[in-house]
């Protein structure tokens, strides 16, 4: 595809986040359909943030000592969450063959791995799903939506499920 300069057009990435649940799932499914061209050079990039390990102090209030087992339980825990959320991810690409995709994840605060992601990556665009909380729940546990719409530093889509 060239642009009107006659200079080769360059790839657009988009960015989606995804988390495993249904929202996210459709936002990528919506993004492939309406957003990624399949005749332009198309990049998509998954962004998985993978929760921070809890912190655990040696012992907790009751004296339970955390052994090696239960963190490598915890650990273990957390890498099958993320192998089920990027294959629920990949199931939805199959059909999907024209586009270029790579997986980003970091472990962290979702907000921020998003955004500090979009940031490095250069995305053209984020897509992301909404939870649809009401007032009262975005106010008290904070909208990783709502976030990244304030900080990312691209263009943000959010998708709502119907």
């Amino acid at each position: 595809m060239e642009s009107s300069g006659g200079e080769a057009a360059a790839e657009w990435k988009v960015a989606v986040a995804i988390d495993g649940s249904d929202e996210s799932l459709h936002a990528l499914g919506w993004g492939l359909r309406n957003v990624l061209s399949s005749t332009a050079p198309n990049k998509l990039v998954l962004v998985y943030a993978r929760p921070p390990p809890p912190f655990m102090p040696t012992t907790d209030t009751s004296g339970y000592l955390f052994t090696d087992e239960d963190v490598a339980t915890m650990e273990q825990y957390s890498q099958d969450l993320e192998k089920s959320v990027l294959a629920k991810a990949q199931a939805i690409l199959q059909p999907h063959e024209h586009v270029k995709v790579d997986t980003k994840v970091a472990t962290g605060d979702a907000r921020e791995v998003i955004c500090d992601t979009v940031e490095r990556i250069g995305a053209d665009m984020l897509v992301m799903g909404s939870h649809g909380y009401g007032f009262v729940k975005r106010a008290l546990l904070g909208s990783v939506s709502d976030y990244c719409v304030h900080h990312a530093k691209c263009p943000v889509l959010i998708v709502k499920r119907p």
